[in-house]
């Protein structure tokens, strides 16, 4: 069977992280620029043979400049030395519409195997005459296994930022000619 290249339509995705504030409340950030690419066979997401994903560092936002300055820095992400995180997927495991997608996710040289919780939303045609799939994905981290080890303590002793981060993104891919 002949390999299909799929690719990310950024402007029907979106690549969220959410994490602690003071352990009382959560802050969401999100990545704006990101590509993503999968080669399967067929429409067969089963069959995966490359899935890479990437996200420029310096796209973060938190939707405060302070914040996403200090993100960028060196006590975090340093997007002056590491431009992209990276997750390179090995397994696509498919049970009905969800499926467990194994890989290996590198922020700042640190690479570490993952796995994620894809739920698979389908395959249809666009107006356009596009074949897009759909895909919803979760998954959680801990940034201090990647050397995102910046924390502050309040006067109270409540740290300020959580060591586990949540991913949720929202996934559209377009099926390349």
């Amino acid at each position: 069977m002949a390999t299909t290249k799929w690719v990310i339509d950024p402007t029907h995705s979106e690549i969220q992280f959410k994490v602690k504030h003071l352990m009382i409340t959560t802050v969401t950030g999100y990545f704006k620029t990101f590509n993503l690419e999968v080669e399967t066979d067929g429409d067969d997401f089963t069959t995966a043979s490359r899935i890479e994903f990437t996200a420029d560092i310096d796209s973060i936002n938190t939707n405060n400049e302070q914040r996403d300055t200090h993100l960028k820095s060196n006590d975090f992400f340093n997007a002056e030395e590491h431009k992209q995180l990276r997750f390179v997927g090995r397994k696509y495991e498919a049970h009905g519409d969800n499926a467990k997608l194994h890989g290996d996710l590198t922020i700042r040289e640190v690479t570490k195997p993952i796995t994620l919780d894809v739920e698979f939303g389908g395959i249809v045609v666009d107006p356009y005459g596009q074949t897009k799939a759909g895909f919803t994905v979760d998954g959680k981290v801990s940034r201090k296994e990647f050397n995102l080890t910046w924390n502050a303590v309040t006067e109270a002793g409540q740290v300020v930022v959580s060591d586990e981060i949540k991913l949720h993104c929202e996934i559209q891919l377009v099926k390349q000619a």
